[in-house]
């Protein structure tokens, strides 16, 4: 076979697969649809997703199935969501903790945080100190106390995480810098483990976001919500003090959003059909009942250059938090 007929039938080759592959994209989705959500069952992640796959099956016309796969910050379902074809079928419930920060942390991840494109935002979380029950702080000054008093007993403070790099280890490391006082980082899989922790007086606090499940454990007296990370106060913690009313914490003040999201290069008609199939979601009224319980804040509507310029927004955001701590990838 000569060269020229042999580049001409694989050109004839590509095209074809190109023309097959576009079609298919127009006629998505013709199968499930895997949700990733990337840490165990029973945490706020894994609640949001069991939220939102019934009335996304529903407007996509096709089964939505959870999968939970925890570990390395997240990072593990974000690299299996990577590796997987670029056709819509693996959709990744996600945050700043595991696409931006993760690579950042955890030196053996080769992704990118641009790697990846936001398609919607479906929740903002507000944020809490939460602490065991036994921890001698009713506010984020007593807070501040007890975490010198502690590490001046040589018995640093320890805090707790969903893996080394995320959002909520690099607040634990940003508030002992703040302190100006040693902590200890505790790292889990995910946030159930680290709350059934904080329960069980295994670790001293959890800055995290939260929901019904943790303020019935506030309110069985199981643990304490120390502070929130809002000026304002939160509907689930209308008594609780926030930490902008501290003197030693007062501009600690964060939140993090759960969005969904796809491989950077998935076509723009399996891209449009998915956020097509968000907003119908974000209209369920059995949706935002159940994200409003758990203490969520529902997203607004995003096109979908708003959704991606939020998340080129956060790289930057998150990835100053990062610097301004000194993390270092292990």
């Amino acid at each position: 076979m000569s060269l020229d007929r042999r580049h001409l039938l694989q050109f004839a080759a590509a095209s074809l697969a190109t023309l097959a592959f576009g079609a298919a994209a127009q006629s998505y989705p013709t199968k499930p649809v895997t949700l990733m959500v990337p840490y165990p069952p029973g945490g706020l992640s894994d609640n949001i997703a069991r939220r939102v796959n019934v009335p996304l099956a529903a407007a996509m016309g096709q089964p939505v199935i959870i999968e939970n796969l925890g570990g390395a910050s997240g990072s593990i379902a974000a690299q299996k969501v990577l590796h997987a074809p670029s056709d819509g079928y693996m959709v990744f419930q996600g945050s700043p903790n595991e696409l931006i920060l993760a690579p950042l942390a955890i030196a053996s991840i080769k992704y990118k945080p641009e790697d990846f494109r936001q398609i919607h935002r479906i929740a903002l979380a507000p944020m809490a100190i939460l602490a065991r029950a036994g921890l001698p702080a009713k506010n984020a000054d007593e807070l501040a106390a007890y975490a010198a008093k502690a590490a001046k007993d040589g018995k640093p403070m320890t805090y707790a995480s969903v893996g080394v790099g995320s959002f909520y280890h690099l607040l634990g490391a940003k508030m002992s810098k703040d302190l100006g006082v040693p902590m200890t980082h505790v790292p889990y899989k995910g946030a159930a483990d680290a709350i059934r922790d904080l329960v069980g007086d295994q670790v001293d606090i959890f800055i995290t976001p939260y929901g019904l499940a943790q303020t019935e454990f506030i309110k069985q007296g199981k643990m304490k919500a120390v502070a929130v990370l809002t000026p304002q106060p939160q509907r689930l913690l209308p008594g609780v003090p926030s930490t902008a009313d501290s003197k030693a914490l007062k501009n600690f003040q964060y939140e993090i959003g759960t969005g969904y999201f796809v491989k950077r290069d998935t076509p723009e008609p399996i891209v449009q059909a998915v956020h097509k199939g968000l907003q119908k979601v974000l209209t369920d009224t059995q949706l935002k009942a159940g994200l409003f319980a758990m203490g969520q804040e529902v997203s607004p509507a995003q096109s979908l250059a708003d959704a991606d310029a939020s998340y080129k927004q956060e790289i930057a955001t998150f990835q100053a938090i990062a610097k301004s701590i000194g993390l270092v990838a292990q």
